[in-house]
């Protein structure tokens, strides 16, 4: 459907929708330049106040995931008010509100519809260097991917619409989802890392596959270094907790990975579509070391070396 659509042309966009990017960069001047992102999505767990969170964080993820540091937000809301009481729509905005606080972000307003059912999420406006850049479509040979979140939030929210999930994960869940990628604003500015994505509906390999097809390259990602928030999750997948977005994902993944030994819950996790996902670095080895001490400072929730980027003349990824 993209592809239907005019190129834009610009000498002032550095990164538009061409490369499929987490944001649109566009320079201001040689030190200044205003990434842009817009997100939402209906609701994935039963607590107003944390959809709200879990929606703004994914937002402004974008931002972080490009080096940026968020400046301005405004409200992206649709509400079918014959089903949602004005108490419940208070909650959604309030709890958006506080994770834009937390992320030291004016809240400037929005915009409302009324919607079949509920839609809550953030249009971000940030701020980045133009030479700091963190983009899809820098990942060299020879780079570390490294990742800053375990996998399977959509999994796990699955199994909390189906009631079925442990109140342990479902808490475990909604923590990891609410944490911001704010990491990645001092990656950038301080220039130890070029290239990397957030991780959200496409899932590890789908986002992977993004930024091997900008970059021109492939990758290995060894399977049994990949973090998962709970053994529970593969619990859940034997009982068919798979959403759809991940079905299509793995689709999309037979077409580019060569699966290797990996057994079917493996590849459901890898391609499992991740709500307010970590950041997935291309990091130089010879920065590995400071990029670790800049996540630990940060308390990321993992720091996992899941695999490299490998030279290929085409975007190929090989499950080892």
């Amino acid at each position: 459907m993209l592809r239907r659509l005019p190129v834009e042309q610009d000498r002032n966009l550095i990164v538009g929708a061409n490369s499929a990017d987490d944001a649109g960069v566009y320079r201001l001047d040689s030190k200044r330049a205003l990434v842009q992102t817009v997100d939402f999505f209906t609701p994935i767990v039963d607590d107003p106040f944390a959809y709200g969170q879990i929606a703004a964080a994914n937002a402004l993820s974008d931002v972080y995931a490009m080096g940026g540091r968020p400046l301005t937000a405004m409200n992206v809301l649709g509400v079918p008010t014959d089903k949602i009481s004005p108490d419940v729509i208070a909650r959604i905005l309030r709890g958006g509100a506080a994770k834009v606080k937390e992320a030291r972000c004016a809240l400037v307003g929005g915009h409302t519809i009324r919607n079949p059912e509920p839609v809550y999420g953030l249009s971000v406006t940030g701020m980045v260097n133009p030479k700091r850049v963190i983009t899809n479509s820098a990942a060299r040979p020879g780079d570390l991917l490294v990742l800053t979140k375990p996998l399977g939030t959509g999994i796990a929210t699955t199994g909390i619409k189906r009631a079925i999930t442990s109140g342990t994960l479902e808490n475990k869940v909604i923590a990891l989802m609410k944490r911001l990628n704010d990491v990645g604003a001092e990656l950038g500015e301080r220039g130890l890392v070029r290239a990397g994505t957030d991780l959200t509906g496409f899932g590890l390999l789908g986002h992977l596959a993004s930024m091997c097809r900008a970059s021109g390259v492939g990758a290995t990602i060894e399977v049994a270094c990949v973090p998962v928030i709970s053994s529970e999750i593969f619990k859940l997948i034997d009982q068919g907790c798979i959403p759809g977005g991940s079905i299509d994902n793995r689709a999309a993944a037979d077409r580019i990975v060569d699966w290797g030994s990996s057994i079917p819950s493996e590849r459901t996790l890898l391609t499992d579509a991740q709500t307010s996902g970590g950041l997935l670095l291309c990091v130089n080895p010879k920065s590995l070391r400071k990029v670790q001490s800049v996540l630990d400072r940060y308390r990321a929730l993992c720091a996992a070396i899941v695999g490299r980027i490998e030279r290929s003349s085409r975007p190929r990824i090989r499950i080892a």
